[in-house]
C-alpha cells in the first residue's frame, strides 16, 4: 500500500505544483484549495492513520516534501505577479538634486546695488589690491600721517626703487573702497554717481569685525553738492533696505579725506535701539542702542585736486558702508556676531 500511496503523492505533487503556478487565486485561497483539509492533499494525509509505523515515516516525509514544493511554487507565483504589477510612469519628472542659494552677503550686495540703481547710481569696479597712492596718499594721508595707523593695513612685499612715481610705490590689500574715489575722478566723466562694492582687508577680528569684509562706497560729485544731499542719500537707503521704522543719525567725526566728516549710526536690530535684550540682558553688539555702519563726509578739496577735479567748481560727498554689518542690521535677521557669516555652517546659512 505504501508504494502505491507514494506514487499517488508524487502524482499529486506534480499536479498541485502546476496548478499553483498557473492559478490566479489569492495566495491564502490558493493554499487552502491545494493543501487544505478538503483538498486532494488533505485526503491523502488522512490515510496516514491506517499505516504501520515504518510506512507512516516514509509517507510523512513524502507529504512534507510535497507540501514544501507546492508552497514554494505559490510563493514564486506571488512574487512574479507582484513584479508584473509594478508600474513606472516614464513621463513623471525626475527628482531634482538639492540646489543651493546665494550667500547672505551676496544677497545683500545685490539688494544694495538695486536700491541705488533706482536713483541713478552706477556700480563700478576698482582694484582690491592697489598702490599706497590710491589707498592713502591721494586721499590726503601723507606717508607718515598718524591716521594711517587706524586702518591696520596688510602691506604686500614688492620691489620699490626711489625713482618710482607715487602711483607705483607700496602695494596694499585695500583697507577700504575709498581707493576707487580718485580712480573714478581720473576718468573725467562729471558728474559722478558711483557705487563701488569690493572686498576690504584689515587686521581685526571680533563680533563686529572680520579680517576680510565687503564695503560699498557711494560717491556723488557735481556742482553745489551739500551735506543735505548726503543726509538724503543715507535716509533713502536706510528706509529702503532696513524699513521705515529704522532710524539713522550722523555723528561728527574726523576722516582725513572728508571735511566735514561724520559717522553714520543706525538703531540696533538686535535690541531695537534699547540696548536691552528681550530677556533683560545687555546687547553685546551695539553701543547704547546704536550701531556704527559707515563713515561719510564731504570730499576734501585735496582729494578732488588729486583726482583732477576743480574744488572751486565741484563738490561732493563720499560714504563707505560695511556690507556685512548692513546685512546683520536688516530687520528680522537678528545676527549678533559677524563671524557667523563666514563660519561655513550650512545649518546657519540655509536660514537665509
Amino acid at each position: 500500500m505504501s508504494d502505491s500511496l507514494a506514487a499517488t503523492i508524487k502524482r499529486v505533487k506534480e499536479k498541485l505544483t502546476k496548478e499553483a503556478v498557473s492559478s490566479l487565486l489569492d495566495e491564502a485561497l490558493l493554499v487552502s484549495k491545494l493543501l487544505g483539509p478538503k483538498s486532494e492533499f488533505g485526503n491523502i494525509s488522512k490515510e496516514i492513520a491506517t499505516l504501520s509505523k515504518d510506512e507512516k515515516q516514509q509517507i510523512g516525509t513524502l507529504l512534507n516534501e510535497c507540501k514544501r514544493e507546492v508552497l514554494q511554487a505559490i510563493q514564486k507565483r506571488t512574487t512574479k505577479n507582484t513584479e508584473k504589477e509594478e508600474w513606472f510612469d516614464v513621463s513623471t519628472p525626475g527628482q531634482r538634486p538639492p540646489i543651493g542659494h546665494l550667500h547672505i552677503v551676496t544677497q545683500a550686495i545685490t539688494d544694495i546695488t538695486r536700491i541705488f540703481e533706482r536713483i541713478g547710481f552706477t556700480r563700478v569696479r576698482h582694484p582690491e589690491i592697489d598702490t599706497d597712492w590710491y589707498a592713502f596718499e591721494s586721499l590726503n594721508m601723507p606717508p607718515d600721517h598718524p591716521a594711517r595707523d587706524e586702518w591696520e593695513t596688510f602691506f604686500i612685499q614688492s620691489p620699490i626703487t626711489n625713482n618710482q612715481s607715487p602711483t607705483k610705490r607700496k602695494i596694499v590689500l585695500t583697507p577700504h573702497t575709498s581707493n576707487g574715489q580718485v580712480r573714478e575722478m581720473e576718468k573725467g566723466n562729471l558728474p559722478i554717481r558711483m557705487i563701488n562694492i569690493a572686498k576690504c582687508y584689515r587686521r581685526q577680528s571680533d563680533i563686529s569685525h572680520v579680517p576680510m569684509f565687503h564695503q560699498f562706497e557711494g560717491m556723488y560729485i557735481d556742482k553745489n553738492v551739500s551735506i543735505g544731499h548726503l543726509k538724503g542719500f543715507i535716509d533713502y537707503f536706510v528706509k529702503q533696505y532696513f524699513g521705515p521704522e529704522r532710524k539713522s543719525r550722523l555723528r561728527p567725526f574726523h576722516f582725513q579725506f572728508t571735511e566735514p566728516s561724520f559717522e553714520v549710526d543706525i538703531t540696533c536690530g538686535i535690541c531695537n535701539g534699547t540696548s536691552i535684550l528681550p530677556n533683560g540682558g545687555d546687547c553685546k553688539l551695539c553701543k547704547g542702542g546704536w550701531l556704527e555702519l559707515a563713515g561719510s563726509g564731504m570730499i576734501h578739496p585735496n582729494v578732488l585736486k588729486n583726482g583732477g577735479v576743480d574744488p572751486s567748481k565741484y563738490s561732493g560727498f563720499a560714504i563707505g558702508w560695511g556690507v556685512e554689518r548692513t546685512a546683520m542690521m536688516k530687520s528680522g535677521t537678528k545676527l549678533d556676531d559677524i563671524r557667523l557669516l563666514y563660519s561655513n555652517d550650512l545649518q546657519f546659512l540655509e536660514q537665509f
